[in-house]
This record gives C-alpha cells, structure tokens and sequence, in this order.
C-alpha cells in the first residue's frame, strides 16, 4: 500500500533536526536523551536513505553540507507548524490575556525576561509567547516583534530599541585569528545567517559599509540567529550581532566585540499591534515601548 507522505523515517529526521540545531551530536544525543552513536546512527540511516550527505564531520565537530541546510529548513517549517497547531490546542483562551509573537532569538534573548519583569507588576495579567522563524507562521496573536523598517501599511508601530550591528565571536577566537580590525575580518571564518523571517544585514552589507570589499574566508551558512550565536561561542567563526539584543552574552562574557568598527543598523526592531487586540494586550505594549 502507498503511503500518503513520501518521508524519511521520523526518527532519523529529529535526530537530524535536533543535530543540524545544535551543530552537534552529543548535544542532541542529550535533547532525545539518547546516545552520540544513536544520533549518528539515524543520521547515516537518513543519508543512505537520500542518497547524500548531510554533514561535513570534522575533527573539532560538524558543519552542514547545502543539502542538509535545505533539509532543516524544511524540517524546521514542517515542526514549527505542527508545533503552532498543538500549541493552540492546548491553550485555553479563556486564560490568556495576551499573545505575542517572536522569534527564537528576541524571545530568548530580550522578550522572556521583559515578560518576567511585567508580571512582577502586573500578575494578574497572564502573557502567551509564540515563537516563529517562519514567516506568515504564528497563528492568533495580539502582539509581534519584528526586526523592519516600518510600512504604512495600516498596522500600529511602536518602536522598541535601535542598535548598532558588530562583529562578535569569543576571546580564544580572537586570539586564534589574531583580529584586531575589521581587515581582519576578511580572511576570518565567518558566521552568514540565512532567514526569510527577517532581512538580516549580512556580512557583504557589514564590510560594504565599512569601505571594505566581499569577505573571503570559510564561511558557515545557518538560517537561525540562536543557532549561529551557539556556533559563535564554540569558537567556529564570527557572527554578527545587536549590541542592544546581545547584551546579556557581553556581559557575561560569553562573546566579546571583536573589533571596534561597527555600523548602525539599517532597520529597527519594532511592536505591532493587532486590530483587535485586548485593553490588557495594549496595556502590554505600552510598558514594553516605555521600557
């Protein structure tokens, strides 16, 4: 009998959704709390099954083929969708004052604790995060996050923070490279982000901007702005960053500035406001534009 859906097994897909994430195996043997060699098992099933390689397996860890690239993305909107039916499943409307959408990084990195802060003051008022790097994905939501420039497309903006964009990586990178400007830069391993959710400055727009020509060492292609910054900090390449955004990974050392050029970002990161969106929904968005 012919199946409905032409897939690879689901199993061998996760292990490799959960690798290619997290550029490692050992560290999606620990998500699915299975082995390495599990993981590195359903991943050779899975490129047996396709006829291709998925990754490049290096000494110091592992890098995608294009092939495997496209293959996450894919897997990450076919997950992402599942993951936005069930999690309208499950939540109960009657119980949430406010729905607001983000991505991984705004939501990992600047919206989580600005929802913490708020129900310090506000515990009344409950708050539903959905996290989307698909664009168009998200389903009902009062509230979004956006890094644009705002359209006169009839929605409400509100500005949140505008920030500069620099060139970030560790300490031991730096020292490795021996980088102290962004001429450095050029013959460096670099760190490219790939997203349709957000239209990212990237590293040909950084060092145009800076006078310089198209960078010219190894580079790395990821199309989620958490997973490059995870990248950054295993000391594979450099990455491009907000200051106002990253802040937190500064301060705790995690990623320094690799060098002191930096350009001011095209585009800003902005609130939009749904139509019909709640007095409590509104009362959110007025103590997030203010903070």
């Amino acid at each position: 009998m012919r199946r409905p859906y032409d897939l690879a097994s689901i199993t061998a897909l996760m292990c490799f959704e959960a690798a290619a994430r997290k550029m490692s195996f050992k560290e999606a043997a620990k998500e699915t709390n299975v082995t390495p060699a599990a993981i590195s098992h359903q991943i050779k099933a899975l490129e047996q099954d396709l006829g291709c390689a998925l990754f490049i397996r290096r000494h110091r860890g592992v890098e995608l083929t294009e092939k495997g690239a496209f293959l996450l993305v894919a897997l990450q909107r076919g997950f992402e969708t599942i993951s936005d039916c069930v999690v309208q499943l499950r939540e109960s409307p009657e119980t949430v004052d406010v729905t607001i959408r983000a991505s991984t990084a705004v939501s990992a990195l600047w919206l989580t604790p600005k929802i913490g802060a708020f129900w310090k003051i506000h515990p009344g008022i409950t708050v539903s995060q959905i996290i989307s790097d698909v664009p168009g994905s998200g389903g009902r939501h009062d509230l979004s996050i956006r890094y644009a420039i705002p359209q006169d497309n009839g929605e409400e903006w509100r500005p949140l923070f505008h920030d500069r964009i620099l060139a970030l990586g560790t300490e031991r990178f730096r020292q490795e490279h021996g980088i102290r400007s962004a001429a450095d830069l050029m013959s460096a391993p670099l760190i490219h982000m790939r997203s349709e959710e957000n239209d990212w400055t990237g590293w040909t727009e950084w060092f145009a901007a800076l006078g310089l020509s198209v960078p010219r060492g190894r580079s790395l292609h990821v199309n989620n702005h958490m997973i490059a910054l995870q990248v950054a900090e295993d000391d594979v390449g450099a990455v491009l960053g907000w200051d106002g955004l990253l802040g937190n990974l500064l301060e705790q050392g995690r990623l320094v500035q690799l060098v002191p050029e930096s350009i001011p970002s095209p585009a800003g990161f902005y609130l939009t406001i749904h139509p019909r969106a709640s007095v409590k929904a509104r009362l959110f968005a007025d103590w997030l534009a203010e903070g």
